[in-house]
């Protein structure tokens, strides 16, 4: 339930914007990680709480619809999680304490009432697994140095949100969920992920153009981070079955991971 591949993926990425940002100390920099850590760990279990009845069509595999564990077990997992990952960000700054807070807060109320909505819920979903950069390097207080990398994060995702809609259409639309395809169809959401990571491929140039982080960088992203963008779009006009959109956003997710070592070996060569 707690999806332990985006819990090492928002830690990774509060550590790097830390370590990129510069200052600080290795204590601040754990307490951050954790802190995102326990805050992923609560939005995964309260989507899961939430979602129970899309999940048993569309991911007929989830803890709480195999009845593994229970919505209340799940419910109390959520909000342990999000207290106590709350405490750790209020330890480290009030800036980041409030950070959390709001995004604990926006999160519920995604999974509540915003996760059926055209693009709004993909929005909101993307602007906080940016937020994470933009949290650790404020937990060394070096909030501007989290910007470059928290907009790549944001575009990343929201290609990969609209991409996980289409995916699960036949449960959103037995629960009347209006997502993007849902709504609109299957060509709409296909042009707006395309020109999205379209967007993502031209912003990602940008810091090396502009000098902000050096040639390992730039090397990482044309081997690892370009090809894997070239091959989802290819991909997803290709085909738009449920396993092959599965696929797609695995692999999109995988290359996250990519990115992070691009950032972090490109500001520190």
């Amino acid at each position: 339930m707690a999806r332990p591949l985006n819990v090492l993926i928002a830690a990774l990425s509060i550590a790097v914007a830390a370590l990129i940002s510069g200052g600080g100390s290795s204590e601040s920099i754990i307490l951050a990680c954790l802190a995102g850590a326990l805050i992923t760990v609560a939005a995964n279990a309260i989507n899961d709480y939430f979602d129970i009845e899309i999940d048993r069509i569309n991911k007929p595999h989830r803890p709480l619809v195999i009845g593994m564990i229970s919505r209340q077990t799940a419910l109390v997992v959520a909000s342990g999680a999000a207290l106590t990952g709350l405490l750790c960000s209020f330890l480290l700054s009030r800036v980041n304490g409030m950070m959390a807070a709001g995004a604990v807060v926006s999160l519920y109320f995604y999974s509540a009432r915003l996760k059926g909505t055209v693009l709004l819920g993909n929005l909101l979903v993307s602007l906080f697994t940016g937020l994470a950069f933009l949290f650790g390097s404020a937990a060394v207080g070096r909030f501007k140095a989290g910007l470059p990398p928290a907009i790549f994060a944001f575009l990343m995702h929201l290609g990969r949100e609209i991409i996980k809609d289409m995916q699960d259409v036949p449960g959103d639309r037995q629960q009347l969920a209006a997502t993007l395809p849902v709504r609109y169809g299957m060509l709409p959401a296909k042009v707006i992920a395309t020109l999205v990571f379209i967007v993502l491929i031209i912003t990602t140039w940008l810091p090396y153009h502009w000098h902000w982080y050096g040639k390992w960088y730039f090397a990482l992203v044309v081997a690892g981070i370009y090809p894997i963008l070239f091959y989802s779009v290819c991909s997803l006009w290709h085909r738009s079955d449920e396993k092959n959109l599965g696929r797609i956003s695995g692999l999109l997710k995988a290359d996250m991971v990519v990115g992070l070592l691009a950032i972090f070996l490109g500001k520190w060569q």
